[in-house]
């Protein structure tokens, strides 16, 4: 309990915010100015400075040296972010957030920012169809509009000018500002002319900063459905995928099942079948020296199970989750891809998830869930054009969620220096604006506001895998139940009716016989007596 109360203390005294290019700084005064605060309307002042919300600040990065695996310095955007683009933006105070401090932060809500709130996030196998198909229109909802306040960058910044002369921004969707964002940070660093690049280079994988990075992308993606739906108690399911033979998934009810006609398609049935791709091209933009665009590429790929079994042998199973959450390490020896004993190294999976040792040409837990997909989830910069990587990611993030349960590792455990660049403790988290620290978010997502369904206490648990549900669905079909209860009850009435008309016509028709009866019988008793009487009579 006191790690906890220390972890939001930490999170109240630095700032967050959310997203790529706030729109209001994708300008040439920005550019020019260095400087992303804009104004919050809330009081017209910048950072709702007048207001308490927040100031504008000198960005500060960390001087701890990086590991050896980038040997260039200067040459790429994304060192020291956000240098190279801006050295002031807001820091907010409090529980605000956003770009201009005009947000709550993660898990806190209300006009002031005082209610602290868990959302919970379920299975999507034992979700209602309801809700199911809720998500499904969410995603669909953000692909095909474009996000009111962020924009991508189709340029460097040399190419925009020295004085941001030329400012190179574009508008996009909801969804494909994720996939842009995914791109951006993994993507390969240009060293100057036609295919001139460094492959080793990657600022949210292959060390510290995966899980993280990648917990923040979630809460980043999550808090934008809210704001585009209005759905504020909306979260993102996820697939728990430990012991499946197949991708359960993978049906037209949920993520899209298999074209018939093409086994790499998407059925025809499914909504994804039409979406298209972008960032999935990055040979061709090593070749052309330039940034994904954010342009329609080609449909979605996926053909889950045609894959190379040689290095994906399985679908990871319970065995290996736990033997991955029993490593007591986050980070061992250079802190990359070729880490033994390394919790994060084994749940990423560059290592083996049986004996904790890195497996060049293997590929297990996390990465063997992309490569099974075998199409657009396969390719590290373009995966997020998938939309099961939200619910692979999400798994991945409550597994990290029950390291950090089981071993509560000090902030000291996150590596403050010597890891691949873009991973230290101190290290601004690329591409997002303001700014978020790696090592701020090496913590509990209790802190966060959102928790697992798998992860609550049995009765908590009860309550919203299957009571909530039940209730949910009983809310959705209640004009149903209530016309089929009507329905029901006027069916009986005249049943009951009939039946007592048909009783009454019985009766009648007894009381009827009865007098019929006596009639015909009184005659042969008076016979009777009278042929009686004549017999005495005669016989005396």
């Amino acid at each position: 309990m006191r790690r906890l109360c220390v972890s939001i203390v930490l999170l109240h005294l630095l700032g967050t915010s959310l997203g790529q290019f706030p729109r209001p700084c994708a300008n040439s005064e920005a550019l020019r100015t260095k400087e992303c605060c804009p104004v919050w309307e809330g009081d017209g002042s910048a950072c709702g400075a007048l207001s308490g919300r927040g100031f504008c600040t000198e960005v500060v990065v960390s001087d701890e040296p990086h590991g050896p695996q980038y040997p260039h310095s200067g040459i790429d955007d994304r060192e020291r972010w956000p240098l190279t683009f801006f050295n002031r933006t807001c820091r907010c105070a409090g529980n605000y957030g956003g770009f201009n401090c005009g947000e709550c932060r993660f898990g806190y809500w209300g006009s002031n920012c005082a209610e602290y709130r868990e959302s919970v996030r379920k299975n999507i196998l034992i979700m209602s169809a309801a809700e199911q198909q809720k998500f499904i229109s969410y995603l669909n909802l953000a692909k095909n509009t474009i996000n009111r306040d962020y924009v991508i960058s189709t340029g460097t910044r040399a190419e925009m000018g020295e004085n941001g002369e030329n400012p190179m921004f574009s508008d996009i969707n909801t969804y494909d500002l994720f996939v842009w964002i995914h791109y951006y940070v993994s993507r390969d660093a240009f060293l100057g002319g036609p295919g001139n690049v460094w492959r080793d280079i990657d600022f949210a994988h292959e060390s510290a900063a995966f899980l993280p990075w990648h917990r923040v992308f979630l809460l980043h993606w999550e808090n934008e459905i809210r704001k585009l739906t209005g759905d504020f108690n909306f979260t993102i399911p996820y697939w728990d995928w430990r012991d499946a033979q197949t991708c359960e998934v993978c049906t037209d009810a949920l993520m899209g099942g298999r074209n018939s006609l093409n086994p790499n398609l998407i059925s025809p049935a499914s909504i994804f079948s039409s979406w298209k791709v972008i960032c999935s091209q990055p040979e061709e933009y090593n070749r052309r020296e330039i940034l994904c665009n954010g342009t329609g590429e080609g449909p979605l790929l996926r053909n889950p199970g045609n894959h190379d079994r040689n290095r994906v042998p399985r679908i990871p199973t319970t065995a290996d989750v736990e033997f991955t959450l029993s490593l007591p390490e986050y980070e061992t020896g250079a802190m990359d891809r070729f880490t033994n004993m390394s919790f994060r190294n084994v749940l990423e999976g560059f290592a083996s998830p049986t004996t904790g040792l890195a497996i060049p040409g293997q590929s297990t837990m996390h990465n063997s869930l992309h490569l099974f997909m075998n199409g657009s989830m396969s390719d590290v910069q373009g995966s997020a054009n998938d939309p099961i990587f939200l619910l692979h990611h999400a798994f991945i993030d409550s597994i990290f969620e029950r390291w950090l349960r089981t071993h509560q590792p000090p902030r000291s455990s996150y590596p403050r220096s010597n890891a691949p660049i873009g991973h230290n403790d101190g290290y601004y988290m690329v591409p997002f604006l303001p700014l978020y620290r790696n090592g701020d978010y090496f913590l509990s997502n209790k802190v966060l506001g959102y928790e697992y369904a798998y992860l609550l206490d049995p009765g908590q648990r009860f309550v919203q895998e299957f009571l909530t549900p039940y209730l949910q669905q009983a809310q959705q079909i209640w004009q149903w139940l209530l016309g089929a209860g009507i329905l029901g009850g006027v069916i009986v009435a005249i049943l009951a009716a009939l039946l007592v008309v048909a009783r009454r016509k019985w009766r009648r028709n007894q009381r009827r016989k009865r007098a019929s009866s006596y009639g015909e019988r009184q005659p042969l008793l008076q016979s009777s007596s009278e042929e009686g009487s004549a017999s005495f009579q005669t016989t005396m």
